[in-house]
Formats: structure tokens, C-alpha cells, sequence
């Protein structure tokens, strides 16, 4: 297996990968790939490269001498082969607004949807919500999402929002595609039979979902949801963790668009 990583457009130079610092770590020091050795660079949006590390600058260049020495020199750069053919991905966006859950639950969410192919991630405080995320939570979701999307081979990376206020978001959030609010406890379809309905006519569609935190959505953010033209639905009559609603619905959310594209 080519290992992955992913790189910012400032790093592409003249045919070749300038490293940061992490990366030559990762690459030389973790998976102990030494000079000549090949991987794939991707950019978080679709395009992905082969490259082979350069020579290092030092006089240690092995892999097993740069373990037994920490100061060893590190290849700086990767030389470009060849432009891999673009990872196929659905054109249109699939957001999800989800509701935070407690504890640090929610790096599961980040890591299990970007698996299954969600283009925007919209962490959002709800009147239930008990978690008040630190400022460093969305560092850690960004970098969750690239490693998940390297060891998925999606080849592209979500965008990941910061935190806010549910109804704050609501008014901001009129998004192009079809809208879907999950609710327990509700008379209402079943998710899947919903999409299934909605996208059967359309290539490829939006999707936009919200799943909330646990003990559910209350009445008055259903309300205001439902004025947006959010359409509420069930995922089954069992009631769902905060973590395992968000993989669910993505999961029929994706089975669905690959099946009828």
C-alpha cells in the first residue's frame, strides 16, 4: 500500500514537494521510508500525485540512521513523477450540522463521516448541548478530518466550521439542495425512504442533514428547522447516541447516491 499525505497548493514548486517539518517526520521517521521511496501527495480536493522523496541534505539519509539519531537529516522534498488520474467525487456537497456531543466524542464524527464522503462539517450548540468546546477542538477536527481522508483514500478533506449557536447558524444556513432535520420520536419517514424519493430524478444532488445532541432536537428547533423547509426525519425506531445518528444517516446518504449515479 502508497502511503498518503496531504499538502497545501504552497507547497508544489517546480515539480517538486517541499516538505514541513511533520511530514518528514511522518514519512521518514514513522512509516521509516527512507531516500527513493514512493508515495502520494493529495491536495484535499481531488488531485493527487506520486512522488519519491529526495536525498537528505545531512549526511544520514536511511531511514534506520535517522531512528537512531534524532538530529539526522530529514529529506526536505519530494520529486513530482507523475499527476494521478483525479479521485472520482460526487460534484455536489453533502453538509452536515451536528449538534456536539459530550466529551470528545465528536472526533469520531469527524473521522466517520469524512470516511463516507461529507463535504462540510457545521459543529453546532444546541439548547441541549452540554459540551462548550475549547479553542483548540477545531485544530484537532481539522487534522482528524485530513487523516481520515489519507487513510480512506477520499483523496479530499471536509471543510469543518467553527462551533455556533444552532439558530445562529440557521440564519445563514440557506443551503442549495434538499434538507433533512433527524428527529426521534416523530411520525415521520424513514430517512432512507425520503432520499430515495428526492434524489431518485436528480444527478447527484445536495444534501443537507442535521443531527442532534443527545436527548434529541427540542420542539422549537424542530419548529425553526421546518420553516427553512427542512424536511423532519427518522432513522429507524431504535434512539440513537449523538456519535452513531451522524454515521448512520451518512451512511444511507452515501449508499443511496452511489446507487442511483
Amino acid at each position: 500500500m502508497v502511503q498518503r499525505i496531504t499538502i497545501s497548493a504552497a507547497q508544489l514548486k517546480e515539480g517538486a514537494i517541499w516538505l514541513r517539518d511533520d511530514q518528514q517526520h511522518y514519512l521518514c521517521r514513522v512509516l521509516r521510508l527512507s531516500a527513493g521511496a514512493k508515495f502520494i501527495a493529495q491536495d484535499g480536493e481531488g488531485r493527487q500525485w506520486l512522488a519519491q522523496l529526495a536525498e537528505a541534505s545531512g549526511n544520514e539519509t536511511s531511514a534506520s540512521e535517522a531512528s537512531r539519531n534524532r538530529t539526522a537529516a530529514l529529506p526536505s522534498q519530494a520529486q513530482i513523477l507523475n499527476e494521478l488520474a483525479m479521485t472520482a467525487v460526487h460534484s455536489a456537497p453533502i453538509r452536515l450540522v451536528a449538534a456536539l456531543p459530550k466529551g470528545n466524542s465528536f472526533d469520531e464524527v469527524v473521522r466517520q463521516t469524512t470516511e463516507l464522503g461529507v463535504t462540510h462539517i457545521y459543529p453546532v450548540i444546541s439548547d441541549r448541548t452540554l459540551l462548550k468546546p475549547s479553542d483548540n477542538k477545531l485544530v484537532r477536527w481539522r487534522r482528524i478530518a485530513t487523516e481520515a481522508s489519507e487513510q480512506s483514500e477520499r483523496g479530499t478533506v471536509p471543510t469543518i466550521f467553527p462551533p455556533e449557536r444552532f439558530r445562529t447558524l440557521l440564519t445563514h444556513a440557506d443551503w442549495e439542495g434538499h434538507r433533512y432535520i433527524c428527529a426521534a420520536r416523530q411520525q415521520s419517514p424513514h430517512l432512507l425512504s425520503q432520499l430515495q424519493i428526492d434524489l431518485m430524478s436528480e444527478e447527484s444532488p445536495a444534501v443537507n442533514l442535521m443531527v442532534g445532541p443527545e436527548g434529541g432536537w427540542t420542539s422549537a428547533e424542530i419548529t425553526d428547522a421546518i420553516a427553512l423547509e427542512y424536511k423532519v426525519v427518522a432513522l429507524g425506531p431504535a434512539i440513537l447516541r449523538a456519535v452513531t445518528a451522524p454515521v448512520t444517516a451518512l451512511s444511507l446518504i452515501a449508499a443511496v447516491r452511489e446507487l442511483l449515479t
